[in-house]
């Protein structure tokens, strides 16, 4: 037995937005239908580089999929010409536990993040959702809006602001050549709120955006706080509007939720749900169009073993990727 190793550009080059959308809607409604098996995720932290070591298992029974991502989250990297996020998958066999792929896991921590807004959206937003609000400028920027668009088609327009004004610069250069959408600056970052989906991918800890910025009919993906103590929603928004999950026992741990659930103003009782009981039919998504809808994404194990077995297939049927024998087999 031999494992398939598979790098970044490998995976690049074998999965995009558009391909991630169904399987991760598939492994939301696998979760929403009780047919996953996924810890919590752990997490280990560095005190004295502010970084964090989290690990992700997960189990598909339907798909069989199986394994492990683990993942370094690092903002300090920045400053070392490093990716602050950097994640390794490993698939096992259910059958037997030998490792048939180790693979790189940042290209699909990044696109299984914006999927899974995207998802969100799909179940969430008003469908004539036409204008975007970015907040934040980094790598979730561009896959929030590329899955927002493959689920809302009739988004023309993307509002975006950044502390960093070079990099909200870079992200409209970056979109020169898209001509389906224009995308505007903004300077102050309630000018980016005026939109009918808005996506918040920052590491901040206090709030940033206030519930007078949102317009009813808006639907939030709240995706930027992934560790206790991150927070980047006015709590009053979560009063009043129709608050769904990926999975609540690390929401309240880790999410958007985390300090609203410690600090009491926000409990069980309040959520709505989790998104996979939506993708699932079990429960019901927007109900009016002047709703505020919040989805509060820390992401999922599932998501990763669902898009790392389609890269592995891909890449099977394609021949890309190198064997190696990493385990004596014992014979």
């Amino acid at each position: 037995m031999n494992t398939l190793i598979l790098t970044s550009k490998d995976i690049a080059d074998l999965m995009q937005v558009e391909q991630a959308l169904p399987v991760v809607e598939e492994a939301f409604r696998q979760h929403g239908m009780g047919d996953v098996m996924m810890p919590p995720k752990m997490y280990v932290d560095f005190p004295e580089s502010g970084g964090d070591l989290r690990v992700m298992p997960a189990y598909i029974h339907e798909s069989g999929g199986a394994g492990v991502k683990i993942v370094t989250v690092h903002p300090g990297n920045r400053d070392k010409d490093l990716l602050t996020v950097m994640a390794t998958i490993i698939l096992n066999d259910p059958d037997t536990g030998y490792p048939y792929a180790i693979m790189d896991g940042t290209h699909i921590t990044n696109v299984r993040t914006g999927v899974a807004g995207g998802v969100a959206a799909k179940y969430l937003a008003r469908p004539d959702s036409e204008v975007i609000g970015l907040i934040g400028a980094g790598v979730q920027a561009h896959t929030q809006l590329a899955a927002a668009r493959a689920v809302l088609p009739n988004i023309n327009r993307a509002i975006i602001w950044s502390l960093d004004p070079a990099l909200a610069l870079k992200f409209r250069d970056d979109m020169d050549d898209d001509n389906g959408i224009e995308i505007e600056i903004a300077d102050e970052i309630e000018a980016a709120c005026a939109a009918d989906v808005i996506c918040t991918t920052t590491p901040s800890r206090k709030p940033l955006i206030e519930r007078a910025w949102v317009r009813p009919g808006t639907h939030i993906n709240a995706i930027g706080a992934d560790a206790a103590g991150k927070q980047e929603l006015d709590p009053d928004l979560l009063s009043g509007s129709l608050v769904v999950c990926d999975e609540w026992e690390q929401a309240r741990h880790s999410g958007e939720l985390n300090l609203p659930v410690k600090d009491g103003t926000f409990t069980f009782d309040d959520l709505h749900g989790q998104l996979g009981q939506i993708v699932a039919g079990n429960i019901d998504g927007r109900s009016t169009p002047e709703q505020i809808t919040i989805f509060d994404s820390t992401g999922l194990a599932i998501q990763d073993i669902a898009v790392a077995k389609f890269v592995y297939e891909k890449a099977l049927a394609a021949g890309i990727g190198e064997r190696r024998e990493i385990i004596d087999s014992g014979t």
